[in-house]
């Protein structure tokens, strides 16, 4: 019998976790010939005022909000000068408080996790400092989902161990969105956390049409490059409320990221999953092409890429409908482990894992014929019940450290001897 074990924490959504975010209203001529669009006339209307008045109105706001929020006078005149640019305002003859006034009238607040906090992904953190021995600080992705359904990219810091043992840090009072994109070209962007921001405080929100419905499911892993050099990479699915694509996020620091479309047949689909170095000289990549078994990819590229070769596909009862991954493989001496989710009778998802040869992973070496994990108890009720899923796991000494979605609800956490789960495997 696997040994699972189960920590008693859980992290559920919260609408409380708000943050500050532009509020759009298409600059337009207005659906009146010879009358501005709503826009200029909020502008104008504001420019009307008198200073004393202004003042009043914008400490009105301030009252309700700046409690509320991290420099909102600062994100207030961050959103003025776009407003300034898109009508050509003239700064000069404007006042401080008239231009922090036109912001908050083109700001709004969203609760960004309001719905649900599910399906996160572990990597160790960049920062390993001050650590005691057999402990490990890690940063988690998280899907937040808000608003309209509307899904992020929020992270969160801890520490594992010693044993196995999770502690996460605390959230600081205030979040903030990384909403600066400087276009790139191609489709992607660059965005920057704020340089005040912990990393547990920043929210990467969707920025490009592509992405305007969603970033969903990222799956981060730490990439080791052929020279040494480390990066932190991302696979996501970009959702527009038609269709999706796959695309990558990537960072050396973890205060600016790239977000840039993959190319090739494969990224039309989604839960793409990155091996953490290049094998035999390519890169490689687990996907699922037809939404039922799960194939490995080989690219010269790490942005594009082909329909790859079938590697898995369902076997036992608990996986019958369909099967996908569950984050990047995992390098063991053994070979590559990879978590993986299967879809059974009534809907039932569970995760299980396979081991991969390490020189050549088209070669399976062995699979679970049970769920590590299934819905059971308090893991089966939320917004979809009687799912379990994750978008990665990490290794932790001689221990799987499993974070996992609830129900598409909430986030748990789970430990597995990595002795027993290869014994489950023969």
């Amino acid at each position: 019998m696997l040994d699972v074990i189960h920590s008693a924490l859980r992290l559920q959504a919260d609408p409380a976790r708000v943050v500050v975010r532009p509020f759009h209203i298409p600059i337009d001529a207005g659906v009146t010939p010879g009358r501005p669009g709503r826009v200029r006339r909020i502008v104008d209307s504001v420019l009307a005022l008198d200073e004393e008045m202004a003042e009043v109105e914008l400490e009105l706001v301030l009252r309700d909000f700046e409690a509320r929020h991290w420099q909102t006078r600062s994100v207030f005149m961050t959103r003025y000068a776009q407003i300034e640019t898109a009508l050509s305002l003239d700064s000069d003859v404007i006042s401080e408080i008239k231009k922090q006034l036109i912001g908050a009238y083109f700001c709004h607040e969203y609760s960004y996790a309001a719905a649900a906090l599910m399906n996160p992904s572990v990597i160790p953190h960049p920062d390993q400092s001050g650590m005691s021995e057999g402990a490990i600080r890690i940063a988690m992705s998280l899907r937040s989902v808000g608003e309209g359904h509307i899904s992020s990219v929020a992270f969160r810091e801890g520490i594992l161990g010693p044993g196995p043992l999770i502690e996460l840090m605390p959230e600081p009072p205030f979040a903030t969105a990384a909403d600066s994109a400087i276009e790139l070209g191609n489709g992607a962007i660059e965005v920057h956390r704020h340089r005040d921001s912990s990393l547990s405080g920043t929210v990467l929100f969707p920025m490009t049409a592509a992405q305007s419905n969603g970033l969903e499911d990222m799956r981060l892993v730490q990439f080791t490059h052929d020279d040494g050099a480390v990066e932190w990479i991302g696979t996501y699915t970009a959702y527009n409320g038609a269709a999706i694509r796959s695309e990558l996020l990537r960072t050396s620091d973890f205060r600016t990221f790239t977000l840039a479309p993959m190319s090739g047949p494969a990224a039309r689909n989604k839960g793409m999953a990155l091996f953490p170095r290049r094998i035999g000289g390519e890169y490689m990549m687990i996907g699922r092409q037809d939404g039922e078994n799960i194939f490995l990819l080989k690219s010269d590229r790490m942005d594009t890429w082909g329909e790859g070769e079938l590697l898995i596909v369902p076997k036992y009862p608990w996986e019958m409908v369909q099967m996908g991954n569950c984050g990047s493989p995992i390098e063991l001496d053994e070979g590559w482990l990879l978590l993986t989710h299967g879809v059974g009778a009534m809907r039932k998802y569970s995760i299980g894992a396979v081991l991969l040869d390490k020189d050549d992973p088209s070669k399976i070496i062995g699979r679970t014929a049970q769920p590590l994990l299934s819905p059971a108890d308090q893991d089966r009720e939320g917004y979809v019940p009687n799912v379990v899923y994750s978008c990665g796991g990490m290794l932790m000494g001689d221990m799987l450290f499993l974070p996992y979605g609830v129900a598409d609800s909430s986030v748990a956490f789970a430990f597995v001897p990595v002795a027993s789960l290869l014994e489950s495997m023969r």
